[in-house]
C-alpha cells in the first residue's frame, strides 16, 4: 500500500503543487529513501470536507502510512526513517541545529520594510555559521552523504532564494561560496527537481505576506 501524503496545492492552481517548504522537505526524504507514495493537493483556501474529517486542524502536510494520519514534518520525517531506515538521513546529534535559524531570519527580512532595522545582518549571520559549518564539514551538512538536515534546508533555502531575488532583489554574497554551492548541489538533485514548486507559485505565495 502506497504512503499517502496531502501537502498544499499552488495558489490560484489547485492541480499544482504548491510552494509549502514543509511539505516538500517530507517529498524529498520520501524521494531521497526511494518510497512510493500518493500525494494529494490540498487547496487550502478551499479544503476538502474529506481532508478535515482525517484531519481536523486542516494543517499540511499529513502522511498517512495505512492506519492514521500524522502531520508535523518533523513528526513525519522521524517516522519514515524509522519505517524504512535506509539509506540513513540520520543526522550526527552535534549537526541537527545547524541553519535552524535561517528560515525566520529569512522571513523578518523579507517582511521588513526598515533596511536599517537589522533584519539583514540577522540573516547574514545565520548564513555565515553556515559558511562557516559547510567549510568545516562539506559539501553537505554531514559531508558526503545528504541527510535530514540538508532535507530541511533546502526548499527554505529555495525559497529564501526565490522571493528575496523577487521582492528584495537580493542574492545570498558571491562571498559565501561554500553556502552558494551548496544551495547549487541541492538544487540540481533529482529528488528537489522533482518536488519542487515552480518559481511563480513561490513568488505567489509569499505575495500576501510581504
Amino acid at each position: 500500500m502506497a504512503v499517502e501524503v496531502c501537502v498544499k496545492a499552488a495558489v490560484g492552481a489547485p492541480d499544482v503543487l504548491g510552494d509549502c517548504p514543509f511539505s516538500q522537505r517530507v517529498f524529498l526524504t520520501l524521494e531521497e529513501k526511494k518510497v512510493t507514495y500518493k500525494k494529494h493537493l490540498i487547496n487550502v483556501s478551499d479544503k476538502p470536507k474529506w481532508f478535515l474529517e482525517v484531519n481536523p486542524e486542516g494543517k499540511v502536510p499529513v502522511i498517512n502510512f495505512g492506519d492514521e494520519w500524522i502531520p508535523d514534518s518533523d513528526v513525519i520525517v522521524g517516522i519514515i526513517e524509522e519505517k524504512y531506515p535506509s539509506p540513513s538521513l540520520i543526522a550526527p546529534p552535534e549537526f541537527a541545529s545547524v541553519g535552524s535559524k535561517i528560515f525566520p531570519t529569512f522571513v523578518s527580512f523579507l517582511k521588513s520594510k526598515d533596511s536599517s532595522d537589522g533584519t539583514e545582518q540577522a540573516l547574514l549571520d545565520e548564513l555565515k555559521a553556515l559558511e562557516e559549518h559547510l567549510k568545516a564539514h562539506g559539501p553537505y551538512v554531514n559531508g558526503q552523504n545528504i541527510c535530514s538536515v540538508d532535507m530541511s534546508l533546502a526548499p527554505k533555502l529555495y525559497h529564501l532564494e526565490v522571493a528575496l531575488g523577487h521582492f528584495k532583489k537580493w542574492s545570498v554574497p558571491e562571498s559565501l561560496s561554500h553556502v552558494r554551492n551548496y544551495m547549487k548541489l541541492l538544487f540540481e538533485r533529482e529528488s528537489f527537481q522533482k518536488t519542487k514548486a515552480e518559481e511563480k507559485y513561490v513568488i505567489a505565495g509569499w505575495a500576501p505576506k510581504v
